[in-house]
């Protein structure tokens, strides 16, 4: 008779061991490690549901010109593979979902794989099965899906470093939510936490807190708290203030690092432009005016694949 507990005994090698052999080639543990490959969606007709009248019932702040959508983002996609990183493309989304373009939302990558994102608005619903299906065609385990009363956008998760991690809530993002994936990041081994409450006007914390450097992080002084920026300072982080409340609540500073002291940008923010330049930061521009009608910019389309650890 078989002794099948002596016969197959386990192999110890981690996850992370066996990740690129059985999985796939995805890792983030920060927003400013160099971008090797990103997620992204390019739009098709459902554009048209935000050309005329109805834009308003899409979230939309004003009808857009389709061609002009598209080739913007194509633009982005193509200055991001012009810098080598690989650009792949969701499939089989939703004909019906214009807001579907800004990935961000949609997913957080993690060092393991993706935790998916449950939209907060009715428009936005759905929009994750079809991202869920082209990260597993990708390689890239779903490590959680949020669920329950849990709603949760992953704009609201920003990394610093391996262990350290900003979690908002706001009206995209509630505690159940929050409380999901905080459990999810602490059993990856991101042992601080910093729960951030978004400022009522904002919906994400990527809104108004962007890092561009190894230790450096733009942020807007009228939307952080005295608390939060002493939790940052206390960690070694040296901020950036941009004073100019206009650029920021128009999304200029919704940019992607692509590495160290390297970003991608929209045109049209000089002030923001100014201050990367001066604290020495290569900024590519890319156009994206017709894109900010939908309330995303650069960083709210890019989904995160790899990075290189810093």
């Amino acid at each position: 008779m078989r002794v099948q507990g002596d016969r197959w005994l386990p192999d110890d090698a981690t996850f992370t061991e066996d990740k690129e052999r059985l999985w796939g080639d995805f890792y983030v543990d920060s927003e400013v490690g160099w971008l090797r490959s990103v997620l992204m969606h390019r739009p098709g007709r459902e554009l048209e549901l935000v050309s005329g009248q109805g834009y308003q019932d899409h979230l939309y702040d004003a009808p857009i010109d389709p061609g002009r959508f598209r080739r913007q983002l194509d633009g982005l996609c193509d200055t991001y593979a012009s810098l080598g990183i690989a650009v792949h493309f969701v499939e089989a989304q939703l004909e019906d979902r214009p807001n579907a373009v800004y990935m961000r939302d949609l997913y957080t990558m993690t060092p393991e794989g993706a935790i998916l994102a449950r939209p907060a608005t009715r428009q936005r619903r759905g929009e994750e099965r079809a991202v869920a299906r082209s990260l597993a065609g990708l390689g890239v385990p779903v490590l959680k899906t949020v669920n329950g009363d849990g709603i949760y956008e992953g704009s609201n998760v920003v990394w610093l470093d391996r262990r350290t991690c900003l979690l908002g809530t706001s009206s995209r993002t509630n505690q159940a939510g929050a409380e999901q994936v905080e459990r999810e990041l602490r059993g990856l081994g991101v042992d601080d936490i910093l729960r951030v409450a978004v400022p009522y006007g904002q919906i994400h914390v990527d809104g108004f807190i962007s890092p561009f450097d190894r230790r450096r992080i733009v942020v807007a002084p009228w939307l952080l708290t005295w608390d939060l920026r002493q939790q940052l300072i206390d960690r070694g982080f040296e901020l950036i203030v941009q004073e100019n409340l206009a650029e920021v609540g128009r999304l200029g500073t919704n940019f992607v690092t692509v590495a160290p002291g390297e970003v991608v940008m929209a045109e049209g923010f000089p002030e923001t432009l100014a201050l990367l330049r001066r604290h020495g930061v290569e900024v590519h521009l890319v156009a994206m005016d017709e894109i900010l009608r939908g309330g995303g910019s650069v960083h709210c389309c890019t989904g995160f694949l790899r990075r290189d650890p810093v």
